[in-house]
């Protein structure tokens, strides 16, 4: 908890084109926000200038900073790009061969017969064994061999790897090897990142198994760099905070925590946003909602019913399953930095190639030529020619240059046309995306609201809820640094699970002993008072001979309840059919009282600053510019509007209207439509 000699609250999410930042007073509820663009070659740049930045806007200074958070896309962009540490696995002798094998799924998008299965992230050549065995229900069968082990040891260090990832056969039901093995490792080759699948996820699965410790141990050498560079430049700027960073699944974590899992933080930025978007919807009272983070490179997708935010242990980074516990969500490569271009066929296609940071779309003036999403708002009048409060200017006749050229004059259309199909190529992507979450998952969209977020997300609110059929669109206060706001609303958060070879109930009771003293273990490591520390139990249960398993609640219930979820999902359960108990998982969370809500002063009519002329399909229109923060609780005015602010701009086509809620939460309704 921030304490009263520093009651700030910094957090900073750094995207792939904008590094978003957010102040908070803890004590008076204030807040200010910052932007500035991402600086690749050194993420910690930008970091610190956005704290520089927010810090000046607030008149405060470093040292009463109490905590600071972060999301961070390092580990995420290190395993899309295979540009980890060079790493070797050592595996039970007779499974060299396990990455090879892999699994017979072919990717949903890909051609059945022209597919070719991706590399490995460990040759097989760098793939070491150690002679032992352990049985699945822990009893060793061979014990472990000290020759061998010194012959791996002694291979690692003439293939002059930088990581080595260990994932011996059933460590999870004894982990006794694989600690013999670290141990040997760190003792022969200190400068070595070593990483046992003890510590990264203990539980059934070889192939999974391997890739989530072999993905640390990639990972684990530069994210450990870049937390410890990360924490000098903050010393030297003078704030002598703790630094917390997101995971995956929701929460965040303290520095030591991620320098031993990294991988944890792969999908770090979107579940900031997620937890952000939670918080803000329940505030405004829908507990009901499908969020779509639309950033400069991508899009984010989640579906959240009851106000609950979905797990999964099913998630993917790049080519690779990645079984942590991370928000259930839907990552596709659009956003407004995706590159528009006419295919060889003569089709017009719309990413996932992103222009990224850097040149960034033509209308930024930083020598982008090709045309963008951004670049087709702009030039359908949709964006102001001004953003950031003024501070950036845009390049209207760039951005209607890369149109015309890019799609325009090769496709034969007029430019408004032709802005209009990227836009209409894009926002389709994002509705293929969002019924994935929903109608594939037995949801009707048209029962929930829809919240955009992202810098380019409220652009797109309105139009994606008349394909979707969504009534409602809830634009968060700021919704451009949600991700850096939703890091405040974020708990301390870690699982801890172990699979099971007995389902006896003194078995099941030990594993969740075993396991909550771990979680113990962390609230005194991460400094968690006791009575902000909560514990949930949790069951993955499948039917016998099924190869996937449902997280359930446990109880003396779970059987009944994973039927009726199992029901829900896929339509049908089996009442004859034996339930197995597969995994045990316990969920620790240390509660931070974070808080991002907000109160606006009522209102006194929403009066428009000017007016902005903007090319819709049934002809110019002139738009109304209203400013946000000249809107008080109650506001009410009709579309054709655009809403300006700092951090993102709000399009309210024809047909809609906007209210302002109490909360600071823009409300959009179709006109004539309850909901």
């Amino acid at each position: 908890m921030p304490s009263t000699d520093a009651p700030l609250l910094v957090a900073v999410d750094i995207g792939g084109t904008f590094t978003d930042i957010t102040l908070r007073d803890g004590a008076t509820g204030r807040a200010w926000t910052a932007k500035t663009p991402s600086t690749p070659a050194d993420p910690s740049e930008a970091f610190l200038t956005g704290v520089s930045l927010v810090l000046e806007a607030a008149g405060e200074s470093a040292g009463r900073i109490g905590r600071v958070l972060h999301g961070t896309t390092v580990a995420t962009n290190l395993i899309l790009e295979g540009k980890g540490a060079r790493t070797a696995l050592i595996t039970t002798a007779g499974f060299r061969h396990v990455l090879e094998i892999g699994r017979q799924d072919i990717p949903r998008a890909a051609n059945l017969y022209g597919w070719v299965k991706p590399a490995r992230p460990v040759p097989p050549a760098r793939v070491l064994e150690v002679v032992e065995r352990v049985a699945a229900d822990g009893r060793v069968l061979t014990p472990l061999d000290e020759a061998s082990l010194a012959a791996a040891v002694a291979a690692c260090r003439a293939l002059g790897v930088q990581a080595v990832a260990i994932c011996l056969l059933h460590a999870f039901a004894a982990p006794a090897h694989e600690r013999r093995v670290a141990e040997a490792l760190r003792d022969a080759l200190p400068g070595i990142a070593v990483t046992a699948s003890t510590e990264v996820l203990p539980v059934v699965r070889e192939y999974e198994r391997s890739l989530a410790t072999i993905l640390n141990a990639q990972v684990m050498p530069a994210v450990s760099t870049y937390v410890g560079r990360l924490e000098e430049r903050l010393r030297a700027a003078g704030i002598a905070a703790p630094l917390l960073l997101m995971k995956s699944n929701g929460g965040v974590a303290g520095a030591a925590a991620i320098r031993r899992a990294p991988a944890v933080t792969a999908l770090s930025g979107p579940a900031a946003g997620v937890v952000g978007a939670q918080a803000v919807a329940a505030a405004a009272g829908f507990p009901d909602i499908i969020t779509v983070d639309i950033g400069g490179t991508s899009a984010d997708i989640c579906l959240m019913k009851g106000g609950a935010i979905g797990l999964t242990s099913r998630g993917r980074v790049g080519d690779w399953p990645l079984p942590l516990p991370m928000v259930d969500m839907v990552t596709i490569g659009a956003g407004g930095g995706s590159l528009a271009r006419v295919t060889a066929a003569g089709a017009l296609a719309v990413g996932p190639e992103s222009a990224g940071a850097v040149p960034g779309p033509a209308c930024y003036g930083r020598g982008g030529a090709r045309a963008t999403v951004t670049d087709a708002h702009v030039t359908l009048g949709h964006l102001p020619p001004r953003l950031l409060g003024g501070r950036m200017a845009l390049d209207v006749a760039a951005a209607a240059a890369a149109v015309r050229d890019s799609v325009a004059g090769p496709l034969g259309m007029g430019l408004h046309e032709a802005a209009r199909g990227i836009l209409a190529i894009a926002d389709s992507t994002m509705v293929g995306a969002v019924r994935l979450v929903s109608v594939e998952r037995g949801h009707d969209p048209r029962d929930f609201a829809l919240v955009p977020f992202g810098g380019a997300g409220p652009l797109h609110g309105c139009a994606l809820a008349e394909l979707l059929g969504i009534r409602t669109v809830l634009v968060p206060p700021s919704p451009g640094v949600l991700c850096a706001q939703g890091l405040l609303a974020a708990d301390l958060k870690a699982e801890f699970s172990r699979s099971v070879h007995s389902e006896e109930a003194a078995a099941v009771a030990g594993v969740f002993a075993a396991l909550e003293a771990e979680a113990a273990a962390w609230f005194e490591e991460e400094a968690v008072p006791p009575p902000a520390r909560a514990l949930r139990r949790v069951a993955l249960m499948r039917y016998a001979g099924q190869g996937g398993e449902l997280a359930i609640p446990w109880s003396a219930a779970a059987a009944a309840e994973f039927a009726a979820t199992h029901r829900a999902l896929y339509g049908f359960d089996l009442p004859d059919a034996a339930v197995e108990l597969v995994t045990l998982r316990v969920e620790a969370t240390g509660r931070l009282a974070g808080d991002i809500a907000t109160r606006r002063p009522p209102g006194t009519g929403a009066a428009p600053s000017g007016r902005h002329p903007v090319h819709f399909p049934g002809g110019t229109r002139d738009a109304a510019l209203y400013a946000r923060e000249a809107l008080g609780a109650g506001d009410r005015f009709a579309g054709p509007a655009i809403v300006t602010q700092l951090d993102a701009t709000t399009l309210v086509p024809p047909g809609w209207a906007g209210e302002m809620a109490a909360t600071g939460a823009l409300i959009l309704r179709r006109e004539g439509l309850a909901g």
